[in-house]
């Protein structure tokens, strides 16, 4: 972990603001007959315009600025102009902004249109997941203790946690350390320490755990093809508590 300065915390607050606007507005444009690229190509200009660098667009080779998951598609999902939305998909949307050379990351699953129930709550519970986490992230316990949490809430309504892909440290870098799982044991990880940032990112299935990679070397599917949720911000941890920077 990466203790920042509070002229450093006071550009991660931007960045993570301005995620959160960018994600805002890729809501208000998700609707079923439109590609995801056509969403990519919308928010890579609104985080332009807004005085902000997509984070996304060329890391280690991703072509777009955004990440378009849709139904059975975990994360790190390609938009295209031939993936259309229909009635009763769910997409997750993944954003990264780089403001002044510190990073804010988020993500969520919205529905398109009118969804099942069983998606529904699926959406519910991943986002329930990182509200259970976070209160037991606190300077000088375990990293552990927000891993654990996320794993029972999740399991203990009847959902699979991905142990593939996990959270992460971020700020001058999107990727950092230490690594953030939503699953494993309370007395797992390090010892929180204070004014630090973390994007903490529940990834949870309807089915099984088990996942796969595309041909695409990117995107990451449920084996079983069962939907899955996503949903993540970038938070700031200090002795007085947890502040959500990208909500």
């Amino acid at each position: 972990m990466i203790q920042l300065t509070q002229s450093e915390i006071a550009l991660m607050r931007k960045a993570g603001a301005l995620t959160r606007d960018a994600l805002n507005y890729a809501e208000t444009l998700i609707k079923p007959n439109i590609s995801t690229l056509y969403i990519d190509n919308m928010v890579k200009k609104f985080i332009i315009d807004s005085g902000g660098i997509p984070s996304f667009l060329g890391y280690e080779g991703f072509p777009a600025s955004i990440c378009t998951s849709v139904n059975e598609m975990v994360v790190h999902g390609i938009p295209s102009k031939d993936v259309i939305l229909k009635e009763g998909d769910i997409i997750s949307i993944d954003v990264g902004v780089i403001y002044k050379g510190y990073n804010g990351d988020a993500a969520r699953t919205f529905p398109v249109g009118k969804i099942s129930p069983e998606k529904s709550k699926l959406i519910q519970v991943t986002r329930e997941c990182f509200f259970e986490g976070i209160k037991h992230l606190q300077v000088g316990e375990r990293l552990g203790k927000l891993s654990n949490a996320i794993q029972v809430h999740a399991e203990k309504n009847g959902y699979s946690v991905v142990r593939e892909l996990v959270g992460h440290g971020i700020g001058k870098k999107m990727h950092m350390s230490p690594n953030v799982p939503n699953y494993g044991k309370e007395t797992d990880g390090p010892i929180v320490i204070e004014n630090t940032c973390l994007a903490i990112e529940p990834m949870i299935n309807l089915g099984k755990r088990d996942v796969a990679m595309l041909e695409d070397g990117w995107g990451i599917v449920t084996r079983d093809h069962k939907p899955s949720a996503h949903y993540e911000n970038t938070v700031l941890i200090t002795k007085n508590g947890v502040e959500i920077l990208t909500l």
